[in-house]
């Protein structure tokens, strides 16, 4: 069996508004280190680290004098970036994942499509406006930076939760889970693009 190159990349990305660095390792081990200067934040991306195995690096220094939105925006497209340039042409992806995930009385099912079109459907109702220092509408930004970015099509809706930090961490562990499973390379179709066009 032919080994296949490390799946790592990294992006940079500088606007007035923030300076972000992501850098990813598909086939890592859960390793973290964050630094967006938003602690829950920090909290759910290290969630799809652990859960998605990848070894995953951010930092953002950004204008958090006025609120986190930019931050939040910004590291979404990021990572979206990033991820789009590690699984590179993707073939051998298995490219669809999915994962139901529970905490307590909170459910998530999160589903995405490697497509190589950006389009997200989210169907979650907080039940608080903040969760520590994250404005819980700043979620929805984060996945619409990173599916506009990384080209993908993902579905998340919450499915159960009274408690916010509850639903958004079983969001976050069930996105990492669904990722994880997209971009595992099937061995049988190694070398194929897995998608009827021949391209993706």
């Amino acid at each position: 069996m032919q080994s296949r190159e490390p799946r790592i990349a990294e992006v940079r990305r500088d606007t007035k508004e923030t300076q972000v660095r992501v850098r990813i390792n598909l086939d890592g081990s859960g390793q973290a280190k964050l630094a967006t200067g938003i602690g829950f934040f920090d909290h759910m991306l290290d969630q799809i680290a652990r859960h998605g195995l990848v070894d995953l690096e951010v930092e953002c220094a950004g204008d958090l004098h006025i609120d986190g939105h930019h931050t939040v925006e910004d590291v979404g497209i990021t990572l979206g970036m990033a991820v789009a340039k590690a699984v590179g042409d993707k073939k051998g992806l298995v490219r669809y994942g999915h994962s139901y995930v529970p905490l307590d009385e909170a459910l998530s099912r999160v589903v995405v499509d490697f497509s190589g079109r950006p389009g997200l459907h989210m169907d979650v109702n907080f039940t608080r406006a903040t969760i520590g220092a994250l404005d819980t509408q700043l979620v929805f930004e984060f996945f619409q930076g990173f599916v506009n970015y990384a080209l993908v099509s993902l579905h998340i809706d919450n499915l159960k939760g009274v408690n916010a930090h509850h639903q958004c961490e079983t969001i976050f562990k069930a996105f990492g889970r669904a990722l994880r499973m997209a971009w595992t390379v099937d061995e049988r179709a190694a070398d194929v693009i897995p998608s009827t066009k021949g391209c993706l």
